[in-house]
């Protein structure tokens, strides 16, 4: 049954007696569809349905943070939020850009048609998909657009849409909105194709490390990490972690929280540039103290990685 079509006359809702005969109330607006909801109905049409894995759940009770990869097809993508429904709903999101695919009221519809046959979207450049899945996987902040401009008469407008990107930002330009946020992302992905090899770029790329490549290292450090327990008094791990970052080819920053716990101790976080990106917390009674039980955390996360089979 379309939903144009009326339901069977038993189901019918019963007209108010106060209204005029023949009068026909409008019908309420469907509510708009979610990433999710619209990359399912995508997957239902091909014979192909999504499938979302967690990758990582971490943070403070009141504060934790999920990351969610899905597939479908041959395409995966990443999300990250506060909460599962929300990380699956931005890996979601980040695979309808890939597919350029973008929600309607009686199913999915492709971005890209030509006289209603559609494109192969997966050869398409998409360079709005790409910025964000890059984004994503290097751990950098997710690609911002803004309009900075419109001109022009109704019938002839033209947009102008910034994109910033970490320190770098280039302007596009189109007769839609549309058009110059994809004017824009290309821009953007055309900079930093050149700049990928550049020592002067504005800021530094993180080095980043795929988890499951810990399994087969042979280095010294992760070597040692399999064999000894992290159960030593007195050990240095801030320095243990540098210099397994340095073999493995990662980084490692730390970050303070202002906020002591319950106990008045102080909190501290250690971001890991792997992919996805880990994140633990520490606690000690000083600074420094927080950040070695935090690399402490992050060693025993690596020392399992690196260890299973």
């Amino acid at each position: 049954m379309s939903q144009d079509s009326f339901p069977p006359a038993a189901a019918r809702t019963p007209v108010n007696s106060n209204s005029c005969p023949g009068s026909k109330e409008p019908p309420s607006p469907c509510p708009a569809k979610t990433p999710i909801q619209t990359l399912h109905e995508y997957g239902t049409k091909i014979g192909n349905l999504p499938v979302y894995m967690m990758e990582k759940a971490e943070g403070e009770a009141h504060n934790p943070s999920f990351v969610f990869n899905v597939t479908i097809g041959d395409i995966t993508c990443t999300g990250q939020g506060p909460s599962k429904k929300a990380a699956k709903h931005q890996a979601a999101e980040a695979a309808l850009n890939i597919l350029e695919i973008e929600p309607g009221p009686n199913g999915p519809i492709l971005k890209n048609e030509d006289n209603g046959v559609a494109v192969e979207l997966r050869n398409q450049h998409n360079p709005i998909g790409i910025l964000q899945e890059l984004a994503l996987q290097r751990g950098w902040h997710l690609p911002a657009y803004s309009v900075c401009m419109e001109a022009g008469p109704p019938h002839e407008r033209e947009f102008t849409i910034t994109c910033r990107m970490e320190a770098l930002s280039e302007t596009g330009k189109g007769n839609s909105k549309k058009t110059a946020k994809r004017d824009a992302a290309e821009k953007m992905a055309v900079k930093l194709q050149a700049l990928s090899g550049c020592p002067d770029m504005p800021w530094t790329l993180r080095p980043t490390l795929r988890l499951e490549c810990l399994r087969t290292s042979s280095g010294e450090n992760i070597s040692m990490l399999r064999r000894n327990p992290l159960s030593i008094p007195n050990t240095d791990y801030v320095q243990m972690m540098l210099e397994l970052s340095k073999e493995q080819g990662f980084e490692v920053t730390y970050f303070d929280i202002d906020e002591l716990t319950v106990n008045g101790q102080y909190q501290c976080l250690a971001e890991l540039s792997t992919m996805p990106v880990t994140v633990c917390h520490g606690t000690g009674i000083s600074c420094g103290n927080a950040h070695n039980d935090a690399a402490h955390s992050a060693l025993q996360y690596i020392k399992i990685m690196a260890s299973i089979k």
